[in-house]
This record gives structure tokens, sequence and C-alpha cells, in this order.
């Protein structure tokens, strides 16, 4: 819970010192590179991070990581300018590439499913409490002038986290010598980082159809079929790709990036719906929008219940139910804003959310042996981030082309609206092919998704 806490917090206690980080550094054109390079560097790693764990075991490559975040969080917090600090957000995001699907794969490991019901709640929770410490801890070093201790902040977290994970988890690792994939690795790594950087900045840094796009997007092809052709062959590949033969894991990675696109979807346009619709203040937005950062852990939390009793299917497809309930909602109410409902629509999102993301996790986890759990638990991670990119940048291009700016510099409510209900249809979408997916999910009893936990010998829990 601590080690995720650092990914939770970090991913939401940068935005509101911004402004204070741009006057101090300069470079205020730069700044959406802080999250775009982090996502980016988190995104390419997980799959590598995933392959090492289930090779050389979750405790080195978990401690790996809480360091290369330690490091990248100091070197931010002494960042000179503005292109150090870019720079400096990609050690953190390796960092938190291993913190992030790890922490997950651990608790599969050492938790049976019952168990799980109760503390994937708990690690839901860590979500719920960061998305209002964050925000509050930034502005409030913001408003203090003293920014850099966003990340130094993380120092002592960082030791604490890797502290308790050295003296209380302990895994068997069978001992054998193991031949990394460095050359599927390498090409594996280019081509998601080509690709993931052509659709984050396609129509922002450079037009979709111009020499840039076409560059980014056919030398990530190129590297991404190398790489799938080295995979076949490797004697023990990165990316294991007969498990994109089971139908369960294809339909809860699908689900899975469904759902990054939703969430991002929402999270990047209500406040500006609400802001450049009807002049809601920043800070009453964030407060509609963080009732789907409440309606998750809830959810999430009694999700255990509901999938232990009626199964995952069943779990999964009662939160499509309310993530539809929720997203046409705010469709049917986009021509009229108001915060009130807004925050309902978000709230009975979020509700949905925390029954569809637990579930379909735990259900392909539940099927792996301990030498695949954290390929699996890392190929949906790294399916929710590829949809957090991709609906970044399908909703931005939407956005855009509807959204309008008047002659004094303002956006034009109307356009606003428009534009944003735009977003909104988009997301329904998305959330339809989610539910096509949840539909087509295998259902099999919760009993017998139960898997060894390791080969070696079993994961203890130290008391």
């Amino acid at each position: 819970m601590l080690a995720t806490g650092l990914i939770a917090i970090d991913s939401t206690i940068l935005a509101t010192a911004v402004p204070t980080i741009t006057r101090e550094l300069g470079g205020f054109a730069q700044f959406p590179w802080l999250f775009s390079i982090y996502l980016l560097a988190q995104a390419v790693a997980v799959p590598v991070y995933s392959k090492l764990a289930d090779t050389l075991g979750r405790k080195p490559v978990m401690i790996a990581g809480i360091a290369l975040f330690l490091l990248g969080s100091i070197l931010c917090g002494v960042a000179w300018d503005m292109p150090s600090l870019i720079a400096f957000r990609a050690v953190q995001g390796l960092g938190a590439g291993a913190i992030q699907p790890l922490a997950m794969t651990i608790s599969g490991d050492i938790y049976t499913l019952a168990e799980r019901a109760k503390t994937q709640g708990y690690m839901a929770s860590v979500w719920a409490i960061s998305s209002v410490v964050g925000p509050t801890l930034g502005g409030v070093f913001a408003q203090l002038d003293a920014w850099r201790w966003i990340f130094f902040i993380n120092v002592p977290l960082c030791v604490l986290a890797a502290v308790l994970i050295l003296r209380n988890f302990h895994e068997s690792v069978e001992k054998r010598r193991h031949r990394i994939d460095y050359l599927g690795a390498a090409l594996l790594t280019g081509a998601l980082a080509l690709l993931i950087l052509g659709v984050l900045e396609g129509g922002q840094a450079w037009a979709w159809a111009s020499t840039p796009s076409f560059v980014v997007f056919g030398v990530g092809a190129v590297l991404l079929a190398a790489a799938l052709i080295v995979e076949t062959r490797a004697a023990e590949p990165i990316l294991p790709l007969r498990l994109l033969g089971r139908r369960l894991l294809v339909t809860t990675n699908l689900i899975s990036l469904a759902l990054g696109a939703v969430v991002l979807g929402l999270t990047s346009y209500v406040p500006t719906y609400l802001e450049g619709s009807i002049g809601t203040p920043p800070l009453l937005a964030g407060a509609a929008l963080a009732a789907l950062t409440l309606g998750w852990p809830v959810a999430a939390t009694l999700s255990g219940r509901l999938y232990l009793r009626f199964g995952f299917k069943r779990t999964v497809l009662t939160g499509m139910v309310f993530l539809l309930i929720g997203t046409l909602a705010l469709v049917a109410t986009a021509g009229t804003p108001s915060v009130a409902t807004v925050a309902i629509t978000a709230f009975v999102t979020g509700l949905g959310c925390g029954l569809i993301a637990t579930p379909s996790l735990l259900a392909a986890q539940s099927t792996a042996t301990w030498g695949e759990r954290g390929v699996v638990t890392g190929l949906n991670m790294f399916a929710r981030s590829v949809g957090s990119a991709v609906g970044v940048a399908v909703f931005g291009a939407i956005a855009n082309g509807i959204i309008r700016t008047g002659s004094d510099g303002a956006q034009v409510p109307s356009s606003v609206i428009a534009g944003s209900s735009a977003v909104f249809v988009s997301v329904v979408v998305v959330a339809v092919v989610a539910l096509i997916a949840a539909l087509v999910m295998p259902r099999t009893p919760v009993a017998q998704r139960e898997a060894p936990a390791t080969p070696a010998g079993e994961v203890e829990q130290a008391a």
C-alpha cells in the first residue's frame, strides 16, 4: 500500500503546482511533457519489469523500481530548468513502471482470492486518499513557493517502503540459469516508446498527417514487427505471445484499455467543460470530478464480496451497467451544465469503474502460475496506460476540432459545451466496446480460477 501510494500521490500532486514551476523555471509551452514523458517511460517499462519479476523474483525488481523512483525524485527536486525537469521525470516514470504492476503482482502471490477481496479494497483506498492528499499537498507547496518539496517528500516514503518490503516480504524463487531476452526487450521498448510518443504528440507537437508523424509511427511499427518475430523464437521471451491466445486475457486487457480511455477522457475534459461553459471555479470543478475517485474505491471494496459470490464475469457486467448509466446520463445532461449533475454522474461512473477494474484484473491473475503472474499483471496495467494515451489523443482531436476561442482569447461557452458533449459521446462508445468485451469473457467459477502460487515453493508473508 505504501509503495502504491508513491505512484498514486505522484499522479495528482504535480498538476496544482504547474503555474508555480513554470514561473520559476520558464518553459510554459513545454509543461505538458512533464506528464507525457512520465506516462511514456512508465508504459514502455511495464512489460520488461513484469517479465524480469517472473524470472528473477518480485523483490529485487520492486526494490530496483523504488530506487529508480527515489533517484528520479531527488533529481527532479534539484532541476535547474524545464528540460532537466522533464528528463528527470522520465527517470521517475521508469521507476513507477516497476512499482505499480509489481504491487498488484505481489498481492496476487501472498493472498488467496478470498483474502484479495479485502486487500484489493485497501489498495483502492490508497488511490482515493491520494486523490485528496495529492492536489492538497501540491497546492500547499506551490502556495509556499516550495514546489521542489513535491519531489523531496518522496524520499522518506521511498526509503520506508523499501525497508518494509525488504524486511517483511519473503519469496522462494527457483535458482536456475536464465536466458534474458535482451534483443526482444530493446525492440519492444523502442517500438512502444515511438508508438505511444506518436499518439501523445500527434496533433499537438506535430500534425497527424506530417512527416514527423509518419516517421514515428512507421519506425515504431517496423520495430514492433521485428519484436514480435524475435519473441516467437526467444527461449524466455519478454512478451510470451502464447498468453495472448487465452480469451480471458484478451478480453480483460481490452476492458482495461477501454477503462483507461474512459477515465482519462472524463478527468481531462470534465473540468474544462464546467469551467469553460458556466465559469465554475477550478477548485469546485475538481471537486465534482473527485466524485469519480470516491465512487471507485467504494465499489472496489465491495467487489470482493460480489465476485466471490457471483463470479468475475457477473461482477464486471454489473460494473458495466453503472458505467453506461453514468456516462449516458452525462451525455444526456451535457447541454445544461451543472456541478451537481456532473458530480452525481461521475460518482455513478466511478462505481462502475471500481466493479470492473479489480475483478477483471484478478480474473486474469488467478489463471496464471507464479511464473506468468507478473507478465499477466503487467499486460493489464500496460493496456490501461495505452488506453489513457490513445484516449488523450483521440478525445483531444475531437475537442480541438469543435471548441473555438473568441476575440478576447477566451473559449466560447457554446463551443465548449458542444466539444465536451462530443467527447462524452465518444466515452460512451468506448464504454460499449468494454461491454462487448465483458460479454465474451469466459464464465468460470471463481474457485476454479486459483492457480498455484509458485513452482519452487510457497511465497510467505513474514509475521
